[in-house]
């Protein structure tokens, strides 16, 4: 059983500790203040977590007492940009140097060493724990990056960041709008790695372009770290040659949309997504709240409905919102009504644990 669970939200990190009747809240921090992302780091009690207070900008608290206590530590930020640089989206808009949100907080080789992804479409790492951060500038100074857009913010944003198991020097990122990116040198290089992928929102000649596509999500496999999972605006797709190619994942019940993607960390053939209608609408399909679950790769798909509300439900689960535990058993998923939802049974079955939270923006077991 996982020793505690973290819910980044509108108003406050609520850590949640597992009971004999199931989850109960242990304590509450920051409570008003917006946690876009919290990260325990395996294996011990500290927390990092990341806040935006709006005029006072983004700041990293950093816990050693799994949440009780917390220091602040310095925010990632750019460097200055130059004098006479100007940077444009390709709609010509300003692009500045900013660091608008925190949107993936992820361990690579050790404990300390740490990588940052934003909105405002920097990358940055740090290997002292948080203590200071870097700009990844071969990633920031390749000429593709121009190409990035704003998908749902108002800038590209870096939200996903996958260390590889076997090797940390490798690692791969999900960018909303700006495909999958990858190195194998621990940044000192990039290359695109979204071939396959289909933008259906672009203009036909540019629908495979890989700088384009709008990933929502990605999660790699522990079990089998060739293999990849991505929730894209489009529908979901897979990798089974470490993001070298991508095969559309059809027939998923009952949409191909969703914000939100694990991954069972002992089988790479078992996950979970969470449709919804895409674009204007964002709610979920027919007003019924379901997870969708295969368990053979995505040749067949299961909607899982059992505790979950199937009249009138608008709860949409963003793509940090949903998570499995080192088991694979235990899932849970919080979504933007504030109502939090856990299975113990990988899917099977799910409690309602509440219901009056804040909009939930992430959720993270600790273990």
């Amino acid at each position: 059983m996982p020793q505690r669970l973290y819910l980044s939200t509108r108003k406050g990190l609520f850590v949640l500790a597992p009971t004999r009747s199931g989850w109960d809240i242990e304590r509450v921090a920051f409570l008003g203040d917006s946690v876009s992302l919290a990260l325990p780091i395996p294996g011990s009690d500290v927390v990092l977590a990341a806040l935006y207070l709006g005029h006072f900008g983004v700041k990293v608290r950093r816990s050693t007492d799994a949440g009780a206590t917390w220091e602040e530590l310095p925010a990632p930020a750019f460097p200055p940009q130059p004098e006479g640089e100007r940077d444009v989206l390709p709609d010509g808009r300003p692009w500045p140097w900013v660091v608008d949100q925190i949107w993936a907080l992820e361990t690579g080789a050790a404990a300390d060493d740490l990588w940052c992804g934003t909105i405002g479409g920097g990358l940055f790492r740090s290997r002292d724990g948080g203590r200071s951060w870097a700009l990844v500038r071969p990633l920031w100074d390749h000429p593709k990056r121009k190409g990035w857009m704003g998908g749902g913010a108002d800038f590209p944003g870096i939200h996903s960041v996958c260390v590889d198991p076997r090797d940390p020097r490798r690692v791969v990122i999900g960018i909303s709008t700006g495909g999958v990116w990858r190195t194998n040198d621990g940044g000192e290089s990039w290359a695109l790695a979204a071939k396959g992928m289909i933008a259906e929102y672009m203009p036909p000649e540019l629908r495979h372009d890989e700088n384009s596509q709008d990933v929502h999500r990605i999660i790699q496999s522990r079990q089998n770290p060739q293999r990849f999972w991505v929730q894209h605006h489009n529908g979901v797709f897979r990798s089974d040659d470490g993001c070298e190619s991508w095969h559309e994942v059809p027939n998923v019940d009952p949409a191909v949309f969703g914000f939100a993607v694990a991954v069972d960390p002992n089988d790479g053939d078992r996950a979970w997504l969470i449709p919804a209608v895409k674009d204007q609408t964002r709610v979920p399909v027919a007003g019924q709240v379901v997870v969708s679950r295969t368990r053979d790769g995505g040749k067949s798909w299961q909607a899982l409905r059992h505790g979950l509300p199937q009249r009138h439900a608008y709860d949409l689960v963003y793509r940090h919102a949903l998570d499995v535990d080192p088991s694979g058993r235990v899932l849970a998923f919080g979504s933007t009504t504030g109502s939090l939802w856990v299975s113990n049974d990988a899917g099977d079955s799910f409690t309602h644990v509440s219901g009056h939270l804040p909009p939930i923006y992430a959720v993270r077991f600790a273990s």
